[in-house]
């Protein structure tokens, strides 16, 4: 079954070049994230060490995103995306110089994160309003479930090619590629892609324009409760994701190959996922769908993993548990960009990735704060008890799956919980 018809083709041609050539960027960044990752663990051995380095890229974003939006408002939206890549990519070049002259350290990957962070807060914004006005709006549901399917592809080949690569080059031929990919993804944007600016365009200051977007909030409570569910459900996430690591890594039927594989899994569910979305009808309640989706999702993989020893089954718990994402996605994607005027955006968007997304450094700390210094040291003074070791197993790694045990009750009490107040908002798409 094909996503895109021949005749859709003249009509998205724009979000076509861009999206492709973007996603095969983002998806040789996130090959340098995972290999930074397996370099830092191998350094530390620590789940927050190497949690921080998501948390040092994700607390400028989070902090500086209400004003982002403001901004991206005010600016030509090709040249703010152009400026933002150009200044990652800079980092990443530093990352490789240091690399090669044997100069790098840890606290080098936690402030050039921090400056990729603070692009992307900028860039990211820029980003949604560009595909918004590239795209017709009877093609949104259709081209939100391509960029699920991308995003599914970057889960899938980020992790095996990652681990393949520094296998066989080390850091070196990945940071490569990676600069390779941005130079492809750049001269498509520059040369190839139209992007029209927004009518209108107010001048006020940032922080009046930043006040308007949370305004348009707190008037639209539907858009504002979804915003903090999702946070919710980051919080709890993003703690898995700095557990993860700590539970694959020194199992020993675990292994940087073994978390490859475990990983590449939740994309290839997502691509399950993107699939099932793009051809489904309607629904009659996006609402209901985004609350029930992520009540499954949280519901079951954590505890799955919490309670498994063998990576067959840490497979499983990851498709189970990512099947629903790209469904909630793209019925989130949809709700706001049906109800949020495209002069708004830019500013609701940057308001939104401040209070949706901040729970995810936070998150990140937690998790791995408590698996360094709580569940592991737990496991490893009462660990020989016969109900624990039944449970969890024993040696380093068994407090990571303790922690994913204490992750699933969270999650499924924080859905449970919000999930009832998101059954009030009536929510009528035109």
């Amino acid at each position: 079954m094909k996503f895109i018809k021949k005749s859709e083709l003249y009509e998205l041609k724009d979000f076509l070049i861009l999206w492709s050539t973007q996603s095969i960027s983002q998806l040789c960044s996130s090959m340098t994230g995972f290999a930074l990752t397996l370099w830092l663990y191998e350094k530390t051995g620590s789940s927050l060490s190497t949690a921080a380095l998501t948390i040092c890229s994700y607390a400028p974003y989070v902090l500086m995103s209400i004003f982002a939006g403001a901004l991206t408002n005010r600016f030509d939206k090709k040249r703010t995306m152009l400026g933002c890549d150009t200044f990652a990519a800079i980092c990443t070049i530093i990352v490789f110089i240091l690399f090669r002259t044997n100069s790098l350290m840890v606290w080098h990957l936690y402030a050039l994160n921090a400056i990729s962070g603070l692009m992307n807060t900028v860039q990211q914004p820029a980003s949604e309003v560009a595909m918004t006005l590239i795209m017709p709006e009877k093609y949104y549901q259709k081209t939100s479930g391509l960029r699920s399917l991308s995003g599914s592809l970057i889960s899938i080949l980020n992790p095996l090619i990652a681990t393949a690569l520094y296998s066989f080059t080390g850091l070196n031929g990945v940071i490569a590629v990676d600069i390779s990919s941005f130079l492809a993804a750049f001269t498509a944007l520059l040369f190839f892609v139209k992007i029209p600016e927004t009518k209108n365009a107010k001048k006020e200051s940032v922080l009046v324009l930043a006040r308007e977007g949370l305004m348009f909030l707190r008037e639209n409570p539907l858009i504002l409760a979804l915003i903090l569910f999702m946070s919710g459900v980051n919080l709890v996430a993003s703690a898995f994701d700095a557990v993860l690591p700590g539970h694959v890594l020194p199992n020993p039927k675990g292994g940087s190959s073994v978390l490859g594989i475990v990983t590449s899994c939740s994309g290839i569910a997502m691509i399950v996922g993107s699939l099932v979305v793009s051809v489904l009808p309607k629904p009659k309640n996006r609402v209901k769908i985004i609350y029930l989706t992520m009540l499954f999702s949280l519901g079951t993989e954590n505890f799955l993993l919490a309670f498994s020893r063998e990576p067959l089954l840490w497979c499983i718990g990851q498709i189970i548990g990512w099947i629903p994402v790209p469904i909630m996605s793209a019925n989130l994607d949809v709700a706001l960009r049906t109800t949020i005027p495209v002069e708004l955006q830019g500013r609701v968007y940057a308001c939104r990735n401040t209070l949706q997304f901040f729970t995810i450094p936070i998150g990140l700390f937690i998790g791995g704060f408590m698996v360094d210094n709580v569940c592991e040291p737990f496991m490893r003074t009462y660990g020989n008890l016969s109900v624990l070791k039944t449970l969890f197993g024993s040696g380093k790694g068994s407090g990571a799956a303790l922690m994913m045990l204490i992750l699933g009750v969270s999650g499924s009490l924080i859905c449970l919980i919000t999930g009832k107040k998101l059954k009030k908002y009536q929510y009528n798409e035109e």
